[in-house]
């Protein structure tokens, strides 16, 4: 005679088990490496526009000068990096990876939203660099905790034996959403106009850049 907690009825208790766990390791790929390809995605609309951002935001005399200061205000993003990965780590320990996943996507949302909608520097003057500079800082900070919670958050979702195809979404998601970047601007520069791309044409990519999913 069976019972409940026999070796023989396991077999009848695995299979939705494991159906569950497959179904919820899908819902984490799906969330995970999409929130974390979105983010990929505003760094690299920043930089492939770095060009344009510099003339409209930063204008000073001098054949490079623009160019320049954009493509370092794109460099503080990755200065702050690493205090946003103690920081955000820590906090991840403290209460989650879940619960810290939320302040990466919304500390990413709102630097995009900023650049995306800031006046000109014709418009508002000098707070228009201040305001891409601020941007770029909440960008960085919640890219550098970003990667390592998310990263762990996949490995700790993983069943055994599944971890390194879990965690390699990671990266696969980072290099998919550069080429979802790129290929955007690309579109953007060769089917717009000069005035058009300059007035409104690089803001198109930030609405893109905003849904999240968190699972």
């Amino acid at each position: 005679m069976k019972t409940p907690c026999s070796t023989d009825a396991l077999p009848y208790v695995e299979v939705p088990v494991g159906a569950a766990n497959a179904a919820m390791q899908r819902r984490v790929i799906v969330a995970t490496a999409l929130g974390n390809a979105l983010e990929i995605f505003d760094f690299t609309v920043y930089s492939f526009f770095a060009a344009l951002i510099g003339k409209l935001f930063f204008p000073v005399d001098g054949r490079h000068g623009s160019l320049l200061l954009s493509f370092a205000t794109f460099g503080v993003g990755f200065v702050i990096r690493p205090i946003g990965g103690i920081v955000l780590g820590a906090y991840a320990d403290r209460r989650g990876r879940k619960a810290a996943m939320m302040p990466t996507i919304l500390l990413m949302a709102l630097g995009t939203a900023i650049i995306g909608l800031t006046p000109t520097y014709a418009q508002i003057g000098l707070a228009a660099p201040l305001l891409i500079l601020g941007a770029r800082l909440l960008q960085g900070f919640s890219a550098g905790g970003e990667v390592g919670v998310s990263t762990t958050f996949l490995m700790e979702s993983a069943a055994p034996g599944t971890r390194g195809y879990l965690v390699s979404w990671q990266m696969a998601s980072q290099g998919a959403s550069a080429l979802a970047g790129a290929l955007c601007g690309f579109v953007l520069t060769h089917t717009l106009s000069v005035d058009s791309l300059e007035s409104w044409g690089w803001r198109v990519p930030v609405p893109i850049s905003k849904p999240r999913v968190v699972c």
